[in-house]
């Protein structure tokens, strides 16, 4: 679903949070309705920007209509990694954000929870990303590169050239348009090892993609392949660690779950006869 907004730079000494989403009364009507469609205005200059929906829903994709970067990509978990980046560092500054990811023509934000509702975010990512194209900044400093992983390289092997040919060709535009990217890390033993990059980090289906779609496609071209494995970095692994498993009330942790099995098994093993193997 895609929704249109309608920017403009602030005028000076007025920040976003004046500025308000209006619909023009010739389309509500008499009815009052607002439509699909609304258009974020703000005195000034005029840039439109997009959003459309990914299958993640902590991410969302941002298409403001010109080019982010001309070739490759880049993934910025945290703000630390965005040192290479006047583009991200303006992002991050943004209450809820948690990663940011630069495509072609797209940037990919996703929310830290879902708690953070998008009519909040969204704005204020309107905002940023206007700012930043009307300040002449580079997107990606001299010092910084997009990912060019599967580029091809003269060590690379007939198999792995293979296998970064399929991504490149049939793997990767199709995670772009849902906001995301494949990183080639490596094949070794028949294990493809690559890093899922933007709305795809933390997508519920990715192991569905990465299994029974790219898995299916490399082994059915490439027999060398016997599976694929997602790799993580340290701070996804983190991330990953700190997540809670919520119970019927959502109050308990990884950490209680485990506890409280545990204590279960050990009332078990207490409640059987050392000598006969029975029930007391």
């Amino acid at each position: 679903m895609l929704m249109e907004a309608r920017l403009t730079r602030p005028l000076a000494g007025c920040g976003h949070q004046s500025a308000g989403l209006h619909w023009p009364s010739h389309i509500t009507g008499v009815s009052n309705k607002w439509p699909q469609t609304p258009h974020w205005v703000v005195p000034g200059r005029t840039m439109f920007v997009q959003t459309q929906d990914t299958p993640n829903p902590n991410s969302l994709k941002f298409l403001p209509g010109r080019v982010v970067l001309e070739s490759g990509t880049m993934d910025f978990a945290g703000p630390r990694d965005a040192h290479c980046s006047p583009l991200a560092r303006q992002l991050f500054r943004i209450d809820g954000v948690k990663s940011v990811f630069l495509g072609y023509d797209f940037i990919t934000i996703t929310r830290s929870d879902a708690s953070m509702e998008w009519r909040v975010i969204k704005p204020d990512v309107f905002a940023a990303i206007m700012d930043f194209f009307t300040s002449g900044l580079p997107v990606v400093n001299e010092d910084g590169s997009p990912s060019a992983d599967t580029a091809p390289s003269d060590d690379d092997d007939e198999v792995v050239a293979m296998i970064k040919e399929l991504l490149d060709t049939r793997i990767r535009p199709t995670v772009q348009e849902d906001g995301g990217d494949i990183e080639y890390r490596g094949f070794e033993d028949g294990v493809v090892k690559l890093k899922l990059q933007g709305s795809c980090t933390s997508c519920p289906s990715s192991i569905v993609t990465l299994k029974g779609g790219i898995q299916n496609m490399l082994q059915f071209y490439i027999p060398e392949v016997d599976s694929v494995e997602q790799v993580k970095d340290d701070e996804e692994e983190m991330d990953a660690q700190c997540k809670c498993v919520k119970d019927l009330d959502g109050c308990h942790s990884c950490h209680t779950v485990t506890l409280l099995v545990l204590l279960l098994l050990l009332m078990n093993k207490k409640s059987i006869s050392p000598n006969k193997g029975q029930s007391r």
